[in-house]
C-alpha cells in the first residue's frame, strides 16, 4: 500500500506537468502538442526497450493491441482534447473538469468490479471532501478569469466540452491499465510502460506527418498557425517536447503501472488528484505568486479527502 501511494504521488506530480506545456506554449496547435509530446515518448523509449528487450518479447500479440488502445486513447486522444481545453478556456475550467477524475473513476470502478468493491458509506465522505475542494480552487480560477474580461463564451464552451472528451479517455484509461497489470503480476511495470512507448510511436509519426501534409497547402498552414516542423520556438518547443515525453510520459506510465499492481481501482483512481495539486502549484509557480485563501482552502480539502480514502478498505 505504502510503495503503491508513493508511486501514485510520483506519477501526479509527472503528470501535472502536462498543464502549464499548453500555456509555455501559447502558439502552437494542440495537436502539434500533443504528437510531439508522445513522438518524444516513443523516441525515448526506443533505447529503453533495447536494455528491457527480454521482458518485452515475452510479450504477446494481445497484449502489445491492448498497448497500442491505450496509447491511442490515454495518451493521444486524451492529450489533444487536454492541451486543446487548456487553449481555448484557460487553466482553470479545464483543471476543474479534469479535477473531477477522482471521483468519476472511483464510482466508475465501484460500479462495475465488485471483486474489490469499496463501501459506498465509508466513500461518499473522501468524495465529496474532493468535489468541494475541487470546486473552492476552480470558482477563484473563474472569478479571476472574469476581472480580467479574457472569458469567450463559444470558446469557453468548446474548452468544456473538450475536457468532458479528456475526462472520459482518462476514465477509460486508468480502468483498462490496472485491469491489464493484475492480469499480469508477472510483469514488470517498466516493461509496460515501455511498450506503451514504442506503440506511441508510430501514432505520433504518422499524426506529425498528416500535420506536416496539411501545412503545405495555404488553408492547412493557416489553420495551424505555426510552420512546421518545430514552430515559431523550435529550442523551446523540442526542449518542453522532451521534458513532458521523459518525465510525463515515460515515468509517469511506469510509476502509475506500479500503483496499479499494488492498490484497487477505486482507490487508484481518487489518488489522480495529486496530478490536480501539482498542476495547480506549478501554474501558481508560472504566475510568480501565492495562492490566495479560499485556494488553500480547497487545497487542504483536497488532501484531506485523499487521508480519508487512504482509510477505506475494499471489502470482497
Amino acid at each position: 500500500m505504502s510503495i503503491g501511494i508513493l508511486c501514485a504521488l510520483v506519477a501526479g506530480l509527472m503528470w501535472g506537468l502536462v498543464f502549464v506545456t499548453p500555456l509555455l506554449l501559447p502558439d502552437y496547435p494542440a495537436a502539434l502538442l500533443s504528437c510531439g509530446r508522445y513522438l518524444a515518448f516513443g523516441l525515448i523509449a526506443l533505447p529503453i526497450a533495447w536494455f528491457d528487450r527480454a521482458r518485452l518479447r515475452e510479450l504477446e500479440r494481445g497484449d502489445w493491441i491492448e498497448a497500442l488502445k491505450l496509447s491511442a486513447i490515454g495518451n493521444l486522444l486524451y492529450y489533444l482534447c487536454l492541451a486543446a481545453a487548456i487553449q481555448r478556456a484557460g487553466g482553470a475550467l479545464p483543471t476543474m473538469i479534469i479535477g473531477t477524475l477522482p471521483v468519476v473513476i472511483a464510482i466508475c470502478s465501484n460500479l462495475r468490479d465488485p471483486r474489490e468493491r469499496l463501501p459506498w458509506r465509508e466513500l461518499l465522505p473522501p468524495l465529496v471532501l474532493i468535489a468541494i475542494g475541487i470546486a473552492c480552487v476552480n470558482q477563484v480560477e473563474l472569478t479571476r478569469l472574469r476581472a480580467e474580461g479574457s472569458l469567450d463564451a463559444g470558446r469557453y464552451l468548446t474548452g468544456a466540452l473538450l475536457s468532458v472528451a479528456a475526462v472520459a479517455c482518462w476514465t477509460w484509461y486508468p480502468i483498462r491499465n490496472a485491469d491489464w497489470m493484475r492480469a499480469h503480476p508477472d510483469r514488470h511495470p517498466r516493461s509496460w510502460a515501455t511498450a506503451q512507448g514504442l506503440m506511441t510511436l508510430p501514432l505520433a509519426v504518422l499524426g506529425y506527418g498528416a500535420l506536416g501534409l496539411v501545412s503545405l497547402t495555404p488553408a492547412g498552414a493557416a489553420g495551424l498557425g505555426v510552420a512546421m516542423p518545430f514552430g515559431p520556438e523550435p529550442l523551446r518547443f523540442v526542449l518542453l517536447m522532451l521534458a513532458v515525453g521523459l518525465l510525463a510520459s515515460w515515468v509517469g506510465t511506469l510509476c502509475w503501472n506500479a500503483a496499479s499492481q499494488r492498490l484497487p481501482t477505486a482507490l487508484l483512481g481518487q489518488l489522480i488528484v495529486f496530478e490536480t495539486l501539482a498542476a495547480l502549484g506549478y501554474a501558481m509557480v508560472l504566475r510568480g505568486r501565492w495562492p490566495d485563501a479560499a485556494t488553500l482552502a480547497g487545497i487542504v480539502l483536497l488532501v484531506a479527502g485523499v487521508l480519508l480514502a487512504l482509510r477505506v478498505r475494499p471489502r470482497r
